[in-house]
């Protein structure tokens, strides 16, 4: 995957440029907003990472620079100031997505991903059906099994349910099940998740001998395609 990181930090720019060269992205990098908005207008990549307060342009002009010609390469920003109008003007002004400082690495790993595969090949159907181990969903009947055994979903598991299935085989994090199953951009401060993951396995994994729904301690979930 081909990424442009514009950050002025340079202890943050450096950890965050090696960590994801360690995981065998190419990138290019800009220490101010001046040189990133060259880069991403004279440049393909397949997904922006930019900090939100930027020395010559700030982040948020540059996403307005690149929607305005016409350029939906995904942005996800990266930003200290995580306030809900924060996180809103910043997703108004183009970006897809909005990171607040400090976060995880394997987060921001995990949000290039989602970004990438947004940005997929336009024109290419969409898979309807969802599977793991001996889990099968259709997304366009909603319809769950398990062992061939039909699975009776409310309309959030459904989403949640999906939502696991599509990151297979990745951690989800609490923040990404809050704002891509919730829409929330901020943290409730409740145990809604709590909830919905204890009322999903309590229908996907009950009864069988395997439990597809795995907490990773810290981190968030995960939905492995191998015992």
């Amino acid at each position: 995957m081909r990424i442009l990181y514009v950050e002025d930090d340079q202890e943050v720019l450096s950890y965050i440029s090696n960590g994801l060269k360690q995981e065998g992205h190419n990138l290019d990098t800009a220490d101010n907003g001046k040189d990133g908005l060259f880069l991403a207008t004279t440049e393909n990549y397949d997904v922006i990472i930019v900090d939100r307060m930027l020395p010559e342009l700030d982040g948020l002009t540059i996403i307005r620079t690149l929607r305005g010609t016409d350029n939906h390469t995904p942005v996800l920003i990266l930003s200290a100031l995580g306030e809900v109008d924060d996180r809103v003007k910043g997703l108004r002004s183009g970006g897809d997505d909005y990171l607040v400082k400090p976060f995880a690495f394997a987060e921001l790993l995990a949000r290039i991903e989602v970004l990438a595969k947004r940005n997929g090949p336009q024109g290419t159907p969409q898979d309807t059906r969802l599977s793991a181990q001996d889990l099968e969903v259709d997304l366009l009947s909603r319809k769950v099994k398990r062992s061939g055994r039909a699975i009776e979903l409310q309309s959030r598991e459904f989403r949640l349910l999906e939502y696991l299935l599509k990151h297979k085989g990745q951690v989800v994090t609490r923040t990404m099940l809050l704002e891509n199953v919730w829409d929330y951009h901020f943290d409730p401060q409740t145990n809604v998740i709590d909830v919905h993951i204890s009322r999903l396995r309590g229908k996907v994994d009950k009864d069988f001998d395997v439990s597809l729904i795995k907490t990773i301690r810290g981190a968030g979930y995960i939905i492995e395609d191998t015992p």
